[in-house]
């Protein structure tokens, strides 16, 4: 599994995930706190509740992922609403299925912490915020993913 987080512009990020033969890419906004919105809902996947939700802004859209733990695999579903200020209540259902995969929760964990990390790699934490402008680089979210990853899964690549 690879995952891309890149801040793309003032305000704006690009995410990309590839399963190995299907790609998703599309552009966040900081109208939410994406990149700590993503880490807090793959954090939740070591917890007892099964799903976990969160979207992101894509100015009007909404992007919402939904990721439903069934053992130790992960099924990912990205679906499209078209105004995230009248669907982000409506059912999930609702929403244009633009993005699914199954895939092991250790191989999601550990490419959204690494992507996390090379942000923060790239840019700082300072240089993040400048970029991002309304939220903080989620520091508590990305270090509460990686010690309940190394923690929890037997995970053979670098950390």
């Amino acid at each position: 599994m690879h995952f891309s987080w890149e801040l793309s512009g003032s305000g704006w990020a690009t995410c990309r995930i590839w399963d190995g033969s299907t790609k998703h890419r599309e552009s966040a906004s900081y109208c939410t706190n994406a990149l700590a919105d993503l880490l807090k809902g793959v954090t939740g996947l070591y917890g007892l509740h099964g799903i976990q939700r969160f979207s992101f802004d894509l100015e009007p859209a909404e992007a919402r992922w939904i990721l439903h733990r069934r053992n130790s695999d992960v099924l990912i579903t990205i679906r499209h609403f078209p105004d995230m200020s009248t669907s982000f209540d409506a059912p999930d259902g609702k929403g244009s299925l633009v993005w699914t995969s199954t895939r092991p929760r250790t191989s999601l964990a550990h490419a959204v912490l690494m992507a996390a990390e090379k942000v923060r790699r790239t840019h700082g934490e300072d240089g993040y915020l400048q970029k991002w402008q309304l939220h903080a680089f989620p520091t508590t979210e990305l270090e509460t993913l990686r010690h309940l990853h190394l923690a929890s899964d037997d995970c053979a690549l670098q950390h």
